[in-house]
């Protein structure tokens, strides 16, 4: 099994875990409530809790933004979440594109899909879909998305590079994105990079705003907007599992910022082809 795949197999347990947990329980996933601790609670997640559609049995507090609120959806709109879970984000998204539009989820956790299609089921959405998929591979044809969400999702995923490519290929032409993420500014300890549960809380995944950027736009994005960005403070204690008190205090002045960002990009509305014009190459 190679590297990639092993961190694959290891959010699908930690997020399986947290799917099939009682809310109540609040040791949950690093990226929001609980972060390895019972005493730290939503170190990354905003509060969802005033946005239309909002579900509170769909909210896992696994997410670090709220694209939903800057997707600029309208009705009628295709909607693609990734990394639906349960179903928080799609539910919103599901509000803002009315009964004529559709959202489609998706995730590759089994459990998150179940849970995520209980809670449709008791709302009676029949316009939104769960489907179990790899975002590297989405199951779903191409030019078929007017928009995509996703809340920190892609600092999980080792193939950010493939993941960008795929949404490029789902979305229509004129298309765009809003997606929520975890990035760094400056280099984290090595023990916190190397750190599988780290990984699976979304820290160490993560990798450097510059490349993040740079990554949309190689793909072929433009318009790129930074709509939000905001710091994220690592608590002591759960630093302390990973470092010694030398190395937190060290951390903590190293100008090593952990943020989170939203992302908003368009899919051109005419691709770039190949030189067949007498203009085309001047």
């Amino acid at each position: 099994m190679t590297n990639d795949q092993q961190l694959k197999e290891i959010v699908k347990a930690k997020y399986s875990e947290i799917a099939l947990q009682d809310k109540s329980d609040n040791q949950a996933s690093c990226c929001g409530s609980g972060c390895c601790s019972t005493e730290v609670y939503n170190i990354m997640t905003d509060d969802y809790s005033n946005l239309e559609g909002y579900n509170a049995d769909a909210d896992l507090g696994l997410g670090c933004g709220l694209p939903t609120q800057f997707a600029k959806i309208k009705k009628g709109d295709v909607v693609i979440d990734l990394g639906s879970g349960a179903g928080n984000d799609a539910f919103i998204a599901r509000h803002e594109t009315g009964e004529t539009g559709k959202v489609i989820g998706i995730d590759f956790t089994p459990a998150m899909i179940e849970k995520a299609r209980a809670n449709a089921e008791k709302l009676g959405f029949h316009n939104v879909e769960f489907r179990q998929g790899d975002i590297e591979k989405m199951p779903v044809t191409a030019n078929v998305a007017d928009v995509i969400v996703s809340n920190c999702v892609l600092n999980l995923v080792p193939n950010k590079d493939g993941v960008f490519k795929e949404m490029y290929r789902v979305l229509k032409p004129g298309g765009h994105f809003s997606i929520s993420d975890i990035v760094l500014e400056g280099e984290l300890p090595t023990q916190i990079r190397e750190a599988a549960e780290m990984y699976a809380g979304c820290v160490a995944g993560a990798i450097q705003k510059q490349v993040y950027v740079e990554l949309i736009e190689a793909n072929g994005f433009n318009n790129l907007t930074i709509q939000k960005d905001k710091a994220i403070i690592i608590p002591d204690d759960i630093l302390s599992q990973y470092l010694s008190a030398e190395q937190i205090t060290a951390f903590n002045n190293s100008g090593t910022g952990v943020r989170s960002i939203t992302v908003y990009a368009e899919k051109p509305v005419e691709e770039n082809k190949s030189c067949c014009g007498p203009d085309c190459c001047k």
